[in-house]
């Protein structure tokens, strides 16, 4: 034993929640705003935090490394859209050092692609390797119709940018009743002919929006048998640490991920907790339950009461969710906006 060995203190120690599932994986939202408004996520008129309420760049990266220190293993970087934050290049570049370090295993980041043409480079140059994008039709005007502001042709010349940074690419695609049922098989031929892999997600109760959410969700028990019909589906093992589950599609060699909220939550293996732009930490995406952090991280330089806020939000964490979606349960399973959490 080496007896000039550093004693472990609190911030050395992993996050456990009260089920016995470690905390490696962190969401952190960098801004509510976003330039798309689409109409699962936001009403077209958002009212949006204040600037002064948010985390500065230097607070969020105290923040995140406060998360590395305690065995955090995977920071997704979301919003919002992350990247129409000023100046947000700052933040990846100064958590780069956690990957040079090998204390981070990967930094990413979920966006809508509207900004990846500009960005795309020094994402890569940062050291992120594998980034999400939102993307829930490749008809143009039904893509509009769906963000109300988003532009297609912008998106897809962002995604021609990523692959040419040599980024690893994952489509998201919100399953919309009506709106893009029609486009999932030639979603997947397209996704899987560019080498990425595509995840459906249902529809979740976050926020108040104008449409009613009963009369957009799509269970994705119906959307995996209609892809059944014509491809042949292979369960795999793959996994990225996030919720999704995936099938090896036989005829592109490509996969297709399943989130599934609702008809099958994936609870029980949860590793994740999310924090807002003001530096609230939600322990459960499903959850009102909060802790603020905003307040210890401004209180001190040291990072004491920092930790302490975290651990005890930690032993918080509940088992799971509450998501219902149905004809007499139309109210919001929570009343903040899923832009507002983070993606």
């Amino acid at each position: 034993m080496n007896v000039h060995a550093p004693l472990p203190t609190t911030a050395d120690k992993p996050l456990i929640d009260p089920f016995g599932r470690a905390i490696t994986y962190v969401r952190v939202s960098v801004t509510d705003r976003c330039d798309f408004r689409c109409v699962y996520c936001m009403s077209e008129d958002m009212n949006f935090l204040p600037k002064g309420d948010l985390l500065t760049l230097e607070e969020l990266d105290r923040l995140c490394s406060a998360f590395v220190a305690r065995g955090t293993r995977k920071l997704r970087i979301t919003g919002g859209e992350p990247l129409v934050r000023r100046d947000i290049m700052k933040l990846f570049q100064g958590l780069s050092r956690h990957l040079s370090s090998g204390a981070l295993e990967e930094l990413t980041v979920t966006t809508n692609g509207s900004q990846l043409a500009r960005f795309a480079k020094d994402l890569a140059a940062c050291g992120v390797r594998r980034i999400n994008v939102s993307l829930d039709t490749l008809d143009p005007a039904k893509f509009r119709e769906i963000t109300r502001w988003g532009d297609l042709g912008k998106v897809l010349a962002g995604l021609d940018a990523a692959q040419a940074a040599g980024l690893q690419v994952k489509i998201n695609a919100v399953a919309l009743a009506g709106v893009n049922e029609d486009e999932f098989e030639s979603m997947t031929r397209w996704a899987h002919g560019r080498g990425m892999d595509l995840t459906f997600i249902e529809v979740m109760p976050l926020g108040d929006i104008e449409a009613a959410r009963v009369d957009q969700y799509l269970p994705l028990t119906r959307v995996q048998a209609r892809l059944s019909e014509v491809f042949s589906l292979e369960h795999s093992d793959y996994a990225t640490g996030g919720p999704a589950r995936y099938m090896r599609v036989k005829e592109t060699g490509g996969r297709i991920g399943f989130i599934t909220p609702l008809t099958h939550n994936f609870c029980e293996s949860c590793n994740r907790v999310r924090v807002t732009c003001t530096g609230t930490l939600y322990m459960c995406l499903g959850q009102e339950d909060a802790a603020d952090l905003r307040t210890p991280l401004r209180a001190s330089e040291s990072d004491e009461a920092l930790n302490a806020a975290i651990e005890r939000a930690i032993l918080r964490k509940p088992k799971g969710h509450d998501f219902v979606i149905d004809r007499t349960t139309r109210a919001p399973a929570v009343g903040r906006h899923m832009s507002v959490t983070g993606g």
